[in-house]
């Protein structure tokens, strides 16, 4: 599993060099024709499909080019026999939104699934915590029980 491990760490941090670079065949590449993503912006939805996923990037490749970062800066990896999942914070955001809130981090969650022996990414979950309140909104989501 050790080896599993490596190899999906090395796909994850491809994958994110590759968006750094606005690279769009580098951020496609090792994901299934059934990516099902959640991203930040809309659709609330998500994202189904590898061709619904390309249409995603060019616009965040377009706001990346004010010079923001995306980096990797905590991944935690698990792996099954053929499934694996990671999750990791990043840095993301423009040298002013970093400035104005430096603890603010990308939230990634990667669901995996070997597929002809190699790792494939089938699931991409990306967040922001909430920040509009002045608290956790456990009071809210307490309430609504």
């Amino acid at each position: 599993m050790a080896d599993a491990e490596g190899q999906i760490r090395t796909l994850i941090s491809q994958w994110a060099e590759a968006v750094h670079r606005g690279d769009l065949g580098g951020v496609l590449a090792h994901h299934t024709h059934d990516i099902v993503m959640f991203d930040v912006p809309p659709p609330h939805e998500g994202v189904r499909g590898i061709d619904a996923y390309r249409e995603t990037w060019p616009p965040f490749f377009e706001w990346q080019a004010q010079g923001a970062a995306f980096e990797i800066v905590s991944l935690d990896v698990t792996v099954g026999g053929d499934v694996a999942y990671a999750h990791a914070l990043l840095r993301c955001g423009t040298p002013q939104e970093l400035a104005e809130h430096p603890e603010n981090r990308l939230r990634l969650t990667v669901g995996l699934r070997k597929e002809q022996g190699r790792w494939a990414v089938a699931h991409e979950h990306h967040s922001f915590a909430d920040t509009t309140t002045g608290d956790s909104g456990a009071d809210a989501s307490h309430a609504a029980e």
